[in-house]
């Protein structure tokens, strides 16, 4: 045969006999050269991207074996901030460094350039850089760490050969086949490293590294077990104090998992910055750092939706930069690109390498997740998606069970915290406002290609939109998406869709009335939020659809009544109505026995569609034109509105404008509930209750009477009258998580008969900030004593500086509290003090309305944690000082005319550089 070949052995016959596969080994050297450099010398190039080669895509390993880039493009910060955690003086023991992150974001290419790093080269005495193999082996790990640890054999190993790649190097072909007596003997070193055990190998190990400075990467670590295997013996308990291992890995979950938990030892991984993705694009692209403005104009804009589906991922963008790089550079073909870009990552081999890397994150999901995962395919590009509609959907969707103590909304909440560890969707960029830490999230475009494609593959998601073509076995999906472009009518409609078999139906856009049909026997999900054009008389057949679990008209304006056959929807578990123009739920609501999430608030907005009351009352002819329900006399030719008929405008007149006019209702944001809620034991959940329209006492009565499991609570227009039985309600509520009050016009907002608060209370909402100055009470005692709270609105009177002083030191003691919603119009004090070591966990902070205070000063030290600071203030005269110090601040709002350049200065001078950005003059 002529020429070296590589053996890789296959199975040992016994003792000196083995079956080896012959192959040329010209590009696994080239590829393990740069694996195993064990020297300590800097490999001259550094890669942007993980490999991207057949065997990587096939899970086995990846590697260093992709056309290296000059330099890394925007990572000059990461690479300065994992530095300084790996050689920071003062951090004089053993440490693990994990950092974690989506696929394709260049981790192991960070890693590699700080592991080569000159920083770092003269610090430690031993270094090591190795990938975990898949599928895993401790042994082949043990023997690759070995290698580069021992001086010695490192030194051989162009004879030894690498045990990582689990292969042999032999002289030539020849000697392989020849003869045993005639073969050469086996290097003493090679037979000692191949012969040696788990066991022998962990010795060897723990004398190589003993009282050593060790460095030692561990790339690609995908679950704990894997890192518990290693971290299992005794070697690394033999390293000098000061040595570190860096563990690189997808999931944050195994992150915390080796650092121990230590907070301050993880380090997350973002993606690039946008001018930094424009300049790896045109890098790639040009094969030189250009200005795209400047020579190719036509080109911006097709960059920049080019850019925006790769999400600004390294791996995306140097892969589709280097595609273009051999294309013509016009306006048209990238454009032409962009349009079919879906097409061309999944079936161009220049461009399956993205889809390879990001599919492995996919593949590593337990069958629960996957599917949470294929479900968000559902939902339109770059939309976000709150966590708790996603939530109760998968839970309505059987995704989960309850398990002992455990709810199956728990459970599945626990499935959206860890597809967030894996980097499968990723949290929104105001996700601190949250309770949960996590409001909303997003899905990265290349990431939801996935999700599309392998869902159609499943049969699972039908996705009606512009320039869809299906199939038939397509249309026997079990979920409906259907987008407001899509044009289809309802003859295409019904050959497309096999409505016996839909599970859910989700409509973004224009509804149209054959979306839904009695024919949906099954279906468990109908969620129309933010719909437009779905009028009261479409839901006239909705008490037909038996095992609907989940509802939401939630965003509907032209919904101004529930249908009576609602309450033949029994197994109905989430009824959401937000935003919608109902000001009263009918009676039969209260035979749904199993509702557990009842949310409720009108739009407010009749006001502008019937008109001012007081406009009434100095018409009275025209309330009693109203009485006689003229809505039901209307010609329908006087009906013009598309969508809507008569019966539309006669249920406008009856539910909406007589109550509205008649008894006020609607003059808040709540709904009127009826008599008999006590019987719906099952509620978690009960927002936006019109306490004066509701009966009041009687409403109070029904929640004690029956409604201890509740969780959430929200009410409007709280009566003075009220008030004590209302203290009594909610001190009797144990389980009680969230509260939300809003009190009558011209009513004092007096709480404080609360006398036992709940202790697992965490979001309190004391909306008093429509009312004037004089109807306000002071800070409730109770309040302070909230010592699991983390969100706070609150509004409240002081008398002089002394007080208000004491009350806001009382919050800043509240040792949970992450966000402050703080309206400061009746404060009496001139000066608003945050003092140091007060508010340690306080995350946003809002003060608004602020009149006659002179200064709001932050102390060094005060509120450590805060990254978002919003002042709304009408006055021109308050100062700001402090700004400059507050140690994790990432954005600063303010009213435009407040932004003086004292103010400027301290933002400049903040460590953290800040946004600052301008807010309108009122916000909520």
């Amino acid at each position: 045969m002529g020429q070296e070949y590589n053996a890789s052995k296959l199975k040992q016959l016994s003792a000196h006999q083995y079956i080896y596969a012959f192959h040329n080994m010209r590009s696994e050297h080239e590829t393990l050269d740069i694996m195993n450099n064990t020297d300590n010398s800097t490999v001259p190039n550094s890669e942007i991207i993980e490999d991207t080669s057949t065997e990587a895509a096939d899970g086995k390993s990846l590697t260093w074996n992709r056309k290296m880039e000059s330099h890394i493009v925007g990572r000059a910060q990461e690479k300065k901030d994992i530095i300084e955690l790996i050689s920071h003086p003062t951090r004089e023991r053993f440490e693990v460094i994990s950092i974690w992150g989506m696929g394709g974001l260049g981790k192991t290419t960070i890693v590699k350039d700080i592991y080569q790093s000159q920083e770092l080269i003269g610090t430690f005495e031993k270094h090591a850089c190795a990938t975990i193999l898949r599928p895993f082996s401790l042994l082949e790990l043990l023997r690759s760490l070995f290698m580069q640890l021992d001086t010695e054999t490192s030194e051989k190993k162009a004879d030894v050969g690498l045990p990582a790649s689990k292969t042999e190097r032999l002289p030539s072909s020849k000697q392989a086949l020849a003869p045993a007596s005639k073969k050469e003997r086996l290097p003493s070193v090679k037979e000692r490293l191949l012969s040696m055990t788990v066991d022998d190998l962990i010795n060897e190990l723990a004398i190589l590294v003993d009282k050593k400075r060790c460095l030692i990467v561990l790339d690609d670590v995908s679950s704990t077990a894997e890192w518990d295997q290693l971290i299992q013996p005794v070697i690394f308990q033999e390293m000098g104090n000061t040595s570190r291992i860096i563990v690189t890995t997808r999931e944050k979950s195994i992150a915390l998992h080796c650092s121990e938990k230590k907070q301050e030892n993880i380090y997350k991984l973002e993606d690039l910055a946008y001018e930094y993705a424009r300049e790896l694009f045109t890098k790639k692209v040009f094969r030189k750092t250009i200005d795209l403005d400047k020579h190719y104009p036509e080109l911006v804009k097709p960059a920049e939706l080019i850019l925006r589906k790769c999400g600004r991922l390294p791996l995306a963008i140097v892969t589709v930069g280097g595609f273009l790089a051999n294309q013509p550079k016009t306006s048209l073909e990238w454009r032409k690109f962009y349009d079919h870009i879906s097409a061309e990552m999944e079936m161009n081999p220049e461009l399956t390498t993205i889809r390879s890397v990001l599919m492995k994150s996919y593949d590593g999901l337990p069958f629960h997740l996957k599917s949470c995962f294929l479900y968000t395919s559902i939902f339109s590009e770059d939309r976000k998606l709150e966590r708790r509609r996603l939530v109760l959907r998968w839970t309505a969707e059987g995704y989960s069970r309850e398990v002992r103590d455990k709810s199956a909304g728990e459970i599945s909440d626990s499935y959206f915290v860890e597809l967030i560890s894996r980097s499968m969707i990723l949290p929104s960029q105001k996700s601190f406002h949250s309770i949960k830490g996590i409001d909303s999230c997003q899905v990265h475009d290349l990431i939801r290609e996935i999700s599309i494609s392998k869902s159609m593959e499943e049969n699972l998601v039908l996705r009606l939109e512009k320039g869809c073509k299906l199939n038939r076995q397509q249309g026997n999906a079990r979920h409906l998406a259907i987008n407001g472009n899509w044009e289809g009518e309802q003859s295409d409609f019904e050959m497309m869709v096999d409505m016996p078999r839909v599970r859910s139906i989700t409509v973004f856009g224009k509804w149209r009335p054959f979306f839904m049909s009695v024919k949906m026997r099954m279906l468990r999900v109908l969620d129309l939020e933010d719909t437009t054009g779905l009028v009261d008389h479409h839901l006239k057949h909705i008490g037909k659809l038996l095992h609907l679990i989940y509802l939401s008209l939630r965003g509907c304006e032209d919904i101004y009544h529930l249908p009576d056959s609602i309450g033949n929807l029994m197994q109905l578990q989430t009824l959401d109505i937000r935003g919608t123009s109902i000001l009263i739920l009918t009676r039969s609501i209260v035979k749904l026995r199993k509702l557990q999430y009842l949310r409720c608030s009108n739009n407010n907005k009749l006001k502008w569609r019937v008109g001012p009351i007081d406009y009434y009352d100095s018409h009275p002819y025209l309330k009693t034109c109203m009485v006689f329900c003229t809505g039901c006399c209307i010609p329908r030719e006087v009906i013009q509105t598309d969508g809507f008929n008569q019966r539309d405008v006669c249920t406008f007149t009856c539910c909406a404008a007589i109550p509205f006019l008649m008894k006020g209702y609607g003059n808040g944001v709540g709904v009127r509930v009826p008599r008999g809620m006590r019987r719906m034991k099952a509620l978690h959940t009960l927002q936006g209750v019109d306490l004066v329209a509701s009966g009041g006492i009687a409403f109070l009565r029904n929640i004690k009477g029956g409604l201890m499991g509740l969780r959430k609570l929200g009410v409007v227009r709280l009566q003075a009258r009220n008030a004590s039985e209302f203290c009594a309600v909610v001190s009797s509520l144990n389980l009680l998580e969230s509260l939300s009050v809003t009190p009558e016009g011209g009513h004092d907002l007096r709480l404080d008969g609360i006398s036992s608060p709940p202790s697992n209370l965490r979001n309190l909402k004391l909306n008093m900030a429509t009312f004037p100055i004089q109807s306000m009470a002071k800070l409730p005692e109770w309040v302070k004593k909230l010592e699991n709270l983390v969100k706070l609105r609150i509004e409240f009177v002081t008398s002089s500086q002394e007080e208000q002083d004491g009350a806001i030191g009382a919050l800043g003691n509240l040792p949970n509290l992450a966000v402050l919603r703080l309206n400061v119009v009746s404060f009496h004090g001139e000066e608003v003090h945050f003092v140091a070591e007060a508010f340690r966990s306080l995350v946003v902070l809002e003060l608004s309305r602020i009149r006659n205070i002179r200064l709001v000063e932050f102390e060094q030290g005060a509120m450590p944690k805060l990254q978002q600071l919003l002042l709304q203030c009408p006055d021109t005269e308050t100062r700001f000082l402090g700004v400059d110090s507050l140690g994790s601040i990432k954005e600063v709002g303010i009213t435009e005319h407040l932004i003086t350049e004292e103010l400027r200065a301290q933002v400049a001078l903040n460590r953290n550089k800040p946004i600052l950005n301008t807010l309108p003059g009122r916000f909520e």
